[in-house]
């Protein structure tokens, strides 16, 4: 991978930071662009859906979609599954991930305090648990696919990662301390010295 720019905005939570921690694990030298609001109202119109992030590399048209990113870097660095029905394995995690952010994404957009608090109480009292319960089934130990680090494990890290922190209102870290394997996996992948190295630059 040649002239390699990653584009997406500052925010370090969400599905940039997977395609970003992608490229450090994989040891890719890569252009870390993050636009401004005003610099993506001019550029949305170019982009392959109208959404970020971006991958673009010398010689390839721009690649859009993360989990479509992630296989890629995968794939070509040795972070993904070469067998077909482990890769689909891996790739079912990262569906679940992108599942868990379109049960929660729209209690952001909730104004009321009142009605929101009660929304996320309710996603941390129902959702969440089956959600962490079956994800939890799929790690096998301490990451998806056993002592290999891959891309679906750093999905699941920048998932997780604001809400063990306590940065997700009325959604409390103590919620996941019922599923030690998932809380394992993310400490595994947030002590990776590759990872480590990233977050402490």
């Amino acid at each position: 991978m040649n002239n390699v720019t990653l584009t997406y905005f500052e925010p370090s939570t969400s599905r940039g930071e997977e395609c970003r921690l992608a490229l450090t694990l994989a040891g890719v030298p890569f252009k870390d662009e993050r636009l401004t609001g005003e610099q993506w109202a001019a550029r949305k119109a170019s982009t392959p859906f109208g959404a970020l992030p971006v991958l673009t590399v010398e010689g390839h048209p721009p690649l859009a979609q993360t989990n479509a990113i992630l296989r890629l870097i995968g794939s070509l660095h040795g972070l993904h599954p070469t067998d077909p029905y482990e890769a689909a394995r891996h790739e079912a995690v990262m569906g679940a991930v992108e599942d868990f952010r379109g049960r929660f994404s729209p209690t952001n957009r909730i104004k009321d305090p009142v009605e929101k608090q009660a929304a996320r109480e309710e996603f941390a009292r129902t959702y969440l648990p089956d959600w962490c319960a079956r994800v939890e089934k799929q790690l096998r130990g301490p990451f998806v696919g056993g002592a290999e680090i891959n891309v679906a494990d750093l999905k699941l890290f920048v998932l997780l990662t604001p809400f063990l922190k306590g940065s997700m209102d009325h959604v409390a870290p103590g919620a996941f301390s019922p599923f030690p394997a998932l809380l394992k996996q993310v400490e595994a992948v947030k002590t990776h010295p590759r990872i480590a190295a990233w977050y402490a630059r």
